[in-house]
């Protein structure tokens, strides 16, 4: 059986992270997010975190896990439940540790009986939540999952379960054959069902056929080891089969938890950013080779998760653009913007709902920050060796249709040098239908770009009134020579002398 819940036509697989997968975490402030969705829960987080930094890059893929997104969403109580009880059956097994301590045959068929029965218990379980819960679901997925369980899961197959089971206990003990080999040692021992007719009744009528049989001494333990070894190798192809079965059947379950987890962390991500005031929306996508973006109200989820206040949401309408300049006083919103956008980009890749009144945007190969970083505490290289360092690695990683956040890259340098730099990797990177948004105070960069009047490029500013209160919004404006830094060395120093 299949879970198909986030992907339409496979399993969730072990797909390894990206290797800038440190760098986005600390960039666009993923923790807080993660610990939102999951909680104390490991499952959930690392199901999560491999979601949402592996970005999806399909839409019909994307569109399947909005669906089932918006089932979970309609059906919270339902789908928290088959999650419960999935991981309630893994403990369960995973309590039943006998048959880790002994490789006898017997004591794992015993094992393997007793847990075989404790699935049975929660597979009727998981079956009856479809029968009453099914036609509530209107996605692809969680229907064909329903319809899996109930397919698969009908009366036949738990009548067949159980019969096995009485059977494997076997409390009339076990009925074994084999064939004298050489040197008068048994050989091809083999496990035989019991013969039916052997009830009480048939045996107190006389009916039994006739048999023959031995009794051991009570001291005979040469005697007691030797049928014990005859019993071994009679159920130990059995054994391994019972063990087999509930790999199978453990490995279903599994599979349950980890799908059902993306979905039970985005109920609790929606929970904690709709108590906190602030919307939620399922994303419009377009294929890479669009250049799309527009949208309402969109701000940082992370810094809503983290502050008690509302944060500020932004409007944009930057279709078409391939290049967008984000420039304007310091401390004026324009690294919560960027972030905003990136966390948007990847939530939206990973199938979920994005923080914003209204978003769309085109699908991207991959998404890349590069962000300023605190002095080299070893000592090992300068603050530009370093920046130019991860720029390399990070253009050894780029794909055409990537998506590039940097945050006030090469300004450890100069700023003639710095805007050098920087201009020439943004031609490079729009030649080869990259996006790239750039947070800069380099103004020969934004300016020299901004002289350009290339229709690809949008320029906004993060908004300062004339007595330079912060709005921290972003809107769309020219580069200004000046970052307001002034702003804050009199708030500063005004702050210093009244105390």
């Amino acid at each position: 059986m299949k879970a198909h819940l986030l992907f339409p036509d496979r399993d969730l697989d072990a797909t390894p992270l990206p290797e800038n997968q440190d760098a986005l975490t600390l960039d666009l402030g993923l923790d807080p997010l993660l610990n939102a969705m999951a909680g104390a829960d490991g499952v959930i987080r690392d199901v999560a975190r491999r979601a949402i930094l592996n970005n999806l890059t399909d839409q019909n893929t994307i569109a399947y896990r909005q669906d089932v997104l918006r089932d979970t969403l309609a059906q919270r109580d339902v789908v928290r439940e088959i999650y419960t009880l999935a991981g309630e059956t893994i403990e369960r097994e995973r309590k039943n540790y006998f048959g880790f301590i002994s490789r006898s045959p017997e004591i794992i068929l015993h094992r393997s009986v007793e847990v075989m029965a404790m699935f049975v218990e929660q597979l009727k379980r998981l079956r009856g939540l479809a029968d009453r819960h099914a036609p509530a679901f209107q996605s692809s997925g969680f229907k064909a999952f329903f319809a899996t369980l109930m397919r698969d899961l009908d009366d036949a197959y738990f009548i067949e379960l159980h019969a096995h089971i009485v059977q494997l206990r076997f409390k009339h003990g076990t009925l074994i054959s084999a064939e004298l080999g050489n040197a008068l040692k048994g050989n091809d021992y083999v496990l035989r069902r019991p013969n039916q007719g052997n009830g009480w009744l048939s045996r107190l009528l006389g009916h039994a056929p006739p048999s023959e049989s031995f009794t051991l001494h009570p001291r005979d333990e040469a005697g007691a080891r030797a049928l014990s070894e005859i019993n071994s190798r009679g159920v130990n192809l059995v054994a391994n089969a019972a063990a087999q079965a509930n790999d199978h059947i453990l490995s279903f379950f599994r599979m349950v938890q980890r799908e059902m987890a993306f979905y039970v962390g985005c109920l609790a991500l929606e929970e904690a950013l709709v108590a906190r005031g602030q919307p939620v929306c399922f994303p419009e996508t377009a294929p890479a080779e669009a250049r799309v973006l527009h949208f309402s109200g969109l701000y940082d989820v992370s810094l809503a998760l983290t502050k008690p206040e509302p944060v500020i949401g932004n409007d944009g309408a930057l279709d078409g653009k391939e290049v967008i300049v984000v420039t304007g006083a310091n401390q004026g919103g324009k690294s919560t913007f960027l972030r905003s956008l990136g966390l948007a980009q990847m939530m939206m890749q990973a199938g979920m709902f994005v923080g914003a009144h209204a978003f769309a945007a085109n699908l991207c190969q991959g998404v890349e920050t590069h962000y300023k970083r605190e002095e080299d505490a070893s000592m090992t290289s300068g603050k530009f060796d370093e920046e130019l360092a991860r720029m390399s690695a990070l253009i050894d990683r780029l794909r055409p249709g990537a998506l590039v956040l940097c945050n006030e890259s090469f300004q450890s340098t100069n700023e003639r040098e710095g805007s050098a730099i920087a201009r020439e990797l943004v031609f490079a990177f729009q030649a080869h239908r990259i996006k790239t948004v750039f947070v800069t105070h380099l103004y020969d960069l934004a300016h020299g770009l901004h002289a350009r009047g290339d229709s690809a490029m949008a320029f906004l500013r993060a908004e300062r009134d004339a007595d330079g209160t912060r709005s921290f919004h972003v809107v769309p404006g020219e580069p200004l020579s000046t970052s307001f830094g002034e702003d804050l060395y009199h708030r500063i120093f005004a702050a210093a002398a009244v105390i």
